[in-house]
Formats: C-alpha cells, structure tokens, sequence
C-alpha cells in the first residue's frame, strides 16, 4: 500500500541479463527470472547456479553459437505473486530478446486470474542489457526513496531509459552475430587484423557501431573518447560496467573514465549468463 503517495511496499524484478550488486541479491524486494543457455544437449539455467568459468571453457570448445530462450510467463507470474503492491519489471531490450513480450504477456494474465488483487505493474524495455537494467533497477530505487508514487517513478524512471547510453567493446562478435542480434549493424568490420568495433546501443535498443580500433585496448580507448563527448554533465549519474571474466580491464576503463568525469556513483559487475554468452570472454559493456 501507499501512504501519502510514496511507496511502501514494492518489488523489482529483472530477467537474469540484468545482474545485480552483491548487497541486493539477498534483497527479497529484488528478484532476477532466468533465461535459459543451449549447448548442445545441455540446458544452462541462468540463475545463482550459474558457473561462468565452466560456462566459458564450454562455450570455446562448442564448434557452435549457443542459443538462449527467453523465460517463461509463468516465471514472471510467480515473482509477481506476493505481498508487494508495486510491481516494477525490467527487461532486455524488445530489440533484442523476447523476455519484454513475455513479462508484457505474464502482467496482463495475473490481472486477468488475480483481479481482485490490487497490484500496480509496470514492465520497462530497458533498451539495454546487463549493467543497463541494473541502472534502471537503482533509479527506481532512487525515485521510491525521494517519495515519488508509483506513476511518477514510471514516468521518471522512462525518461530515465530514454536519456541512458550502453556502450560495449567485445572480443569477439560471433554470438551475437550468430544469433541474429546484429540485423540492425549495415557496415560491420571484419574480424581479421585484429579490428575491434565500439558498438552502443540505439535509442530504440537496437545495436550499432559507432567506431573501430586495432586491438581492444586502443578499442576501449575510443569508447572511452565517445563517452566523455556523449555525456556533457555527469555529476548526478551512475556509471556502470559489466565485465565477463575481466576484472582488471574493467578498472582499468573504470580509472580512464573518472579521471575525466565525476558520477555520483560508481559500479563494477562481473556478467551472469546471457550477458557471458554475448559479452564473451574479455568483454565489456558500460553504461551511463
């Protein structure tokens, strides 16, 4: 229930490309649902099991792409299930996975089974991944603690979505690439010579290539570059960086930044599943 408008009791769920921080993963006002990772006959739950070590060893030994599957609605069901009132769902970009359609599809079943039950719900396209819907999953915090009710959290939290840049620079492109995730890049570089591309996402949630450098160093120099161009005031935002298997490249990209940008915060996450599948070994993926 609200009290003077703010909310009082509420819950934010994120599909598992969405990784949280440590201190809310115990948060029982948080929940991740899992898509699931094919490899060969193996099924990869991409939840608190996840092994990313093994996942990667596996992963460069398969002579094929994985593939991922979306979760279910009954999934998004059973975490809206509960005392919370306030229902708020992040979720991979529409662009780029059909986790959106399915947690649209999972609220408009428990209001149509659960009509008696007055919940809230919102489901957000992030237009992003990973450290993206962690961004989005602390603004609606940010909102719940000034004492914002449940529309004006939406409406800021969109605005929010809107304004928010990713950026990433990967090892390789092959997986997404191979799982037709790059439909939307025109003029993609080849992966011969060492070329790496600086890829963002669009405002619609689609991929593009905005640059390219010899090497992923020079690569994450650029991105770096593109950021402070992009990001005129930064004082009151977060900058995030998800990072698969890389913890001394993603300092690294996290020093380069601040020596020329201030944030009021700073996070560094190491990737889940779908963010290791996509992101590969090596990669990294900044949002701000």
């Amino acid at each position: 229930m609200e009290k003077n408008g703010a909310i009082e009791s509420f819950k934010i769920i994120l599909d598992s490309c969405g990784e949280l921080p440590k201190e809310l993963k115990g948060d029982k006002r948080f929940a991740n649902v899992p898509l699931s990772i094919r490899i060969g006959d193996e099924t990869i739950i991409d939840d608190d099991s996840f092994d990313q070590v093994s996942f990667l060893k596996k992963v460069a030994k398969w002579p094929t792409s994985p593939q991922s599957a979306c979760p279910s609605p009954e999934s998004y069901i059973n975490e809206i299930k509960g005392e919370a009132d306030n229902i708020f769902i992040i979720t991979l970009s529409e662009k780029l996975s059909g986790s959106y359609g399915c947690a649209k599809l999972a609220m408009q079943l428990y209001k149509e089974e659960y009509a008696d039950m007055k919940k809230d719900i919102y489901v957000f396209n992030s237009k992003s991944a990973s450290c993206g819907e962690t961004q989005i999953a602390l603004k609606i915090m940010d909102c719940i603690n000034e004492g914002m009710d449940f529309m004006l959290t939406v409406h800021t939290v969109e605005k929010f979505i809107d304004e928010m840049h990713t950026y990433f620079v990967l090892e390789t492109l092959e997986h997404l690439r191979k799982n037709g995730r790059l439909t939307g890049v025109k003029a993609l570089v080849a992966s011969t010579l060492n070329i790496k591309p600086v890829m963002a996402a669009t405002d619609e949630g689609d991929i593009q290539q905005l640059d390219k450098a010899r090497g992923i160093n020079k690569a994450l120099q650029k991105m770096i570059n593109i950021i402070q161009r992009d990001i005129t005031e930064s004082s009151d935002r977060r900058l995030a960086i998800a990072h698969c298997n890389c913890i001394e490249r993603a300092i690294m990209v996290k020093e380069e930044i601040i020596k020329r940008m201030k944030f009021k915060e700073v996070i560094i996450l190491n990737t889940a599943g779908i963010s290791s599948l996509y992101a590969g070994d090596g990669g990294i993926i900044v949002t701000v």
